[in-house]
């Protein structure tokens, strides 16, 4: 199979990479990235032929995706992975990336006769819940009105729900996997979502408390298994919506075991939420309150149907993804590709 990833640059692209790096079945892969590897790049980076695309650019839209069409051409898979988190106060940028660039890959992928393409939502498409019982991939897509990344996710779900019905042709799988962890991005993911004012020694258990808001539980993936549902997806050429998510959830006594010797104690929502959109207002943060509304109402996945029609089975519960992310973030870990560079 000819596979083409859009952003294998980032955390999942470099683990998509590193699965289909060796992969029998995969005869030749195309990486799309805005920022791409300037010199021959290692491992895994070395496996794919890379193509300089940035699928938000201002300009004539026609241009970018021709740009496009010419990388897809060929392909038997297209693999959507392309996001943009920041800059958070800029709307529009996150827009252009995010909805107009996933509209930009579908209609590449339509107009190169590609017969498959794999897009990756997220857990944070779902509407909100208020209680801790699983949800098949049937729940709601409307996301969550105060979370622009949110929002951006259920305006992704839309695209593909109208491409599904203009083109029939098109076969298409969206992956909704919860959080991505893994060691390699521990400066990305710092960056993006800690920033420069959270010294890394916290991250080493030498917080004396950790304050955690009532009631949070979130699930992860590391992005290893994420990558191996994704490849199962392409091989399979599968098709609909996909939950992907490591084994357990995560809790508050599991981040303390780690960052504070076990020592936690609970705290209110408000308080939380008000003190991380000040500090998002006065750039102190890198995120704001959305992604904690998200973080706190996002829904427990389900993913029997990936293990059923992809026999997905998960090598790492979301508590080793986590503390494998938390090594990363401590050591400042990362990859040669830009996004991941420490």
């Amino acid at each position: 199979m000819r596979v083409v990833v859009v952003g294998a640059s980032g955390n999942v692209g470099t683990a998509v990479l590193r699965r289909l790096r060796g992969d029998e079945s995969i005869t030749s892969v195309r990486a799309v990235a805005r920022r791409v590897p300037h010199t021959t790049p290692p491992p895994p980076y070395d496996v794919a032929e890379w193509w300089p695309v940035d699928i938000g650019a201002t300009g004539p839209e026609g241009r970018t995706v021709e740009h496009l069409r010419r990388a897809f051409a060929g392909a038997d898979a297209v693999v959507h992975l392309a996001w943009a988190i920041q800059p958070s106060h800029d709307r529009d940028r996150l827009r252009r990336v995010n909805v107009d660039g996933t509209r930009r890959v579908i209609e590449a992928t339509v107009r190169a006769g590609v017969p498959h393409l794999a897009v990756i939502s997220s857990v944070g498409a779902y509407s909100p819940v208020h209680d801790d019982i699983p949800r098949d991939e049937s729940w709601v897509t409307d996301g969550f009105r105060t979370s622009d990344y949110s929002q951006d996710k259920a305006a992704q779900e839309r695209l593909l729900d109208e491409a599904e019905r203009r083109h029939p042709e098109l076969r298409i799988a969206r992956v909704r996997p919860a959080l991505v962890f893994q060691r390699a991005a521990g400066s990305e993911i710092k960056g993006l979502f800690l920033g420069p004012f959270v010294p890394r020694q916290i991250l080493n258990g030498r917080l004396p408390v950790l304050p955690w808001p009532e009631g949070l539980r979130v699930q992860a993936i590391h992005a290893d298994d994420l990558a191996d549902g994704i490849r199962e997806v392409v091989v399979r050429q599968a098709t609909g919506a996909f939950n992907l998510a490591g084994t357990g959830v995560i809790r508050a006594a599991d981040v303390a075991e780690v960052l504070s010797r076990a020592n936690w104690r609970e705290v209110p929502h408000a308080p939380v939420r008000r003190a991380l959109w000040a500090a998002w207002h006065a750039r102190l943060a890198p995120i704001g309150p959305g992604w904690f509304d998200m973080a706190a109402g996002a829904p427990l996945l389900d993913y029997s149907r990936a293990e059923r029609e992809l026999d997905f089975r998960p090598q790492w519960s979301s508590v080793q993804a986590m503390r494998d992310l938390l090594a990363g973030l401590f050591d400042g870990a990362g990859t040669a590709s830009p996004p991941l560079k420490p």
